[in-house]
């Protein structure tokens, strides 16, 4: 039963599912596990080959961590979303340490990192998508480093309310001064002094435990 439905949904999401043999599609889902992570579970260390992770439900944080302790989130995964820099056996190239956690209460799909990666020995198609996936979640990162570097605090807190708010379909974001500050790689006191400028400003409302945006036109100007 639970092969079955792994197999109905790797279908609809992996566009190489139906070039590879019956045999590496069995493969793949005998070495599929659905895994329940609760909200501030860590779920990936470092380099590890933890596997490839399709988020069903929930949301995950992939970040990374100085030796001072320090982290800056790399990018966010959400439902449909998934995951290459997890399965360091698969892709070669990732030398660095990642990190994940668990945001929210998520449900995943983890195929086995060794399975995964056998699979694309044995098909160039599951490879490129594979290479495809990462390079697409390291523009992502370069994004991160862009804004992080060469952008002024206003935009790009003006650009993470935007591009929450579209991703959530809600003026209303339910994220505390500190996750916004985590998600954007900055301190919690900056984030609050920037929220409480929009705030005097008529941009923002701010309030327990979250936002909201009352001047979109406004907040898309400083973007």
């Amino acid at each position: 039963m639970v092969q079955t439905a792994v197999e109905k949904v790797f279908k609809e999401i992996l566009p190489f599912w139906e070039e590879i043999p019956d045999t590496d599609r069995d493969y793949i889902c005998q070495n599929c596990s659905v895994l329940t992570y609760s909200r501030g579970q860590h779920i990936h260390n470092g380099n590890e080959c933890s596997g490839v992770i399709f988020v069903r439900s929930g949301s995950l944080r992939l970040y990374m961590m100085s030796d001072e302790g320090r982290d800056i989130t790399l990018y966010r995964l959400h439902r449909g979303d998934m995951c290459m820099l997890s399965a360091s056996c698969v892709l070669d190239a990732v030398t660095f340490d990642v990190f994940v956690d668990a945001e929210e209460d998520s449900e995943c799909y983890v195929i086995s990192g060794p399975a995964f990666a056998a699979v694309s020995e044995r098909n160039p198609c599951v490879k490129i998508f594979a290479l495809e996936t990462a390079v697409s979640r390291f523009s992502d990162v370069m994004w991160v480093m862009q804004q992080i570097l060469f952008m002024s605090m206003d935009r790009r807190l003006a650009i993470f309310l935007s591009d929450e708010s579209a991703r959530t379909g809600c003026d209303s974001i339910a994220l505390t001064h500190g996750q916004i500050a985590r998600y954007m790689g900055s301190a919690r006191e900056v984030v609050s002094r920037m929220l409480k400028y929009f705030a005097n400003e008529g941009i923002v409302e701010v309030y327990r435990g979250g936002i909201r945006i009352i001047d979109k036109k406004r907040l898309r100007s400083l973007i």
